[in-house]
């Protein structure tokens, strides 16, 4: 094999914001070394595929893309291909059986380790670097940020809960939570790089406890919202089961904590819920929800659905279909069951046809849809601060999220606003999944 000379880099990500934060990490550590990203693929002397396995839909994409990287290697045999991620950590071996021109594997938690694996793969060795080490340095100086509008800060890695439908503690590890001193200088060095928006990241992130220590999630959060600069702080995914009092407190203690929270519910019948293993009952669920609209009227609250779980009836679905009803959810993530190697639900009896289970999809994001459009529309005339993320598909138009992390598009007139600013907007229309508005005339 030749000298390893690569000089430019891609980065295809999919998943959740740890995933993006894991890219930030990579995409560091080779800018460091002196690498720099490019803008084709074709261009690039190493191409990583940060993967997703939640769904077996995101693990085909990336051996799809795989498949189509690996030609790039007819016209450039020095180019490097390295599997990243969830999808890395399950299949981990057989990755490199199944696929001769993959150099290397690279599991989510071995990450801060990308340096050293390209080291090896110098000298010719096809690298595995999975599972799950005892320390996990994290070098705050080495993320590129840069294109980020938030700064997103891990507060616990992996997940210890045992939900029969799930595979991330198999790709993600047990739970590993960092000190609270660590977190907090990691928020600070963000405020002081210019950062308004902290995003405080783990799988069940309201799960995190002080390492050897008394302090929970209420305690960071309110840590977190005293640092001087955190303008808009947000925190995902947050388990129901997990939420205390005192967190809920919180949002009523600290303006700066968005009133926006995604809180993942899977199905709105007690019976289902049961056989996820999620250990709350839907009237648990009513009552906390009910508890963060008291603390933070008006808070925006996000949902995830697996429908078609094994064994779901016609009743399970119309449970659900209430749920979405008397919740009002702002938006949700809805998914077909996904049966995932090595978790206990690919075991459950009573599978629910595929057809039936798409047309129950259809009918919750239908349902969704109307009840977003209606929400969406008690917005408008309200004048909403909008942290600007980029530029909309229309000419001039600029776009951004709210507090409640609603998407807006409004023209950049009377002037643009730069990336990672904080713009006020009038709003003057509504869609179901976005806002239209202007930016009221400089006084």
């Amino acid at each position: 094999m030749k000298a390893f000379t690569s000089k430019t880099f891609w980065i295809e990500t999919w998943g959740c914001q740890m995933n993006e934060l894991d890219t930030q990490r990579m995409a560091g550590q080779l800018m460091q070394s002196g690498m720099l990203p490019t803008r084709e693929v074709e261009d690039a002397d190493l191409i990583l595929l940060n993967s997703c396995s939640v769904r077996a839909k995101a693990e085909n994409k990336v051996f799809s893309q795989l498949g189509r990287y690996r030609q790039l290697k007819r016209t450039n045999p020095d180019l490097l291909i390295g599997l990243c991620g969830c999808v890395a950590q399950q299949v981990g071996e057989s990755a490199l059986d199944r696929n001769p021109d993959l150099d290397f594997v690279l599991g989510p938690a071995r990450v801060g380790e990308l340096s050293e694996i390209l080291e090896r793969r110098r000298f010719g060795e096809r690298v595995v670097a999975t599972g799950f080490p005892e320390e996990r340095h994290f070098d705050i100086d080495t993320i590129s940020r840069a294109g980020a509008y938030k700064g997103m800060v891990t507060a616990i890695e992996g997940c210890d809960k045992n939900c029969t439908f799930c595979i991330v503690p198999f790709t993600r590890g047990p739970e590993r939570c960092r000190p609270m001193e660590e977190i907090v200088a990691e928020v600070e060095h963000l405020v002081e790089y210019g950062f308004l928006e902290i995003e405080l990241l783990g799988q069940t992130v309201n799960h995190w406890r002080q390492p050897e220590g008394r302090w929970d999630f209420a305690d960071l959060l309110d840590r977190v919202a005293r640092v001087p600069g955190v303008e808009r702080l947000r925190f995902v995914t947050s388990y129901p089961r997990d939420f205390s009092p005192r967190m809920v407190e919180q949002f009523a203690r600290h303006s700066n904590i968005c009133p926006y929270l995604h809180l993942p519910v899977q199905s709105g019948s007690d019976r289902i819920l049961k056989r996820m293993g999620r250990g709350y009952t839907v009237e648990a669920f009513l009552q906390l929800v009910d508890q963060l609209r008291q603390a933070r009227p008006g808070i925006a609250l996000s949902t995830d659905f697996i429908i078609g779980f094994p064994g779901e009836t016609k009743e399970d679905f119309q449970a659900t279909i209430s749920l979405v009803e008397d919740v009002e959810f702002a938006s949700i993530y809805a998914f077909k069951y996904s049966p995932r190697p090595g978790t206990a639900a690919v075991n459950l009896p009573n599978p629910v046809d595929d057809g039936i289970a798409s047309q129950r999809l259809q009918q919750v994001l239908a349902l969704q849809e109307r009840i977003q459009r209606s929400l969406n529309e008690k917005l408008v005339g309200s004048e909403m601060e909008v942290l600007v993320t980029g530029w909309g598909e229309a000419a001039q138009l600029q776009s951004g999220r709210t507090a409640c992390h609603r998407i807006v598009h409004f023209p950049a007139e009377p002037a643009a606003r730069p990336l990672g600013s904080i713009a006020p907007v009038v709003i003057e229309k509504a869609n179901p999944h976005s806002l239209l508005g202007r930016q009221p005339l400089l006084q």
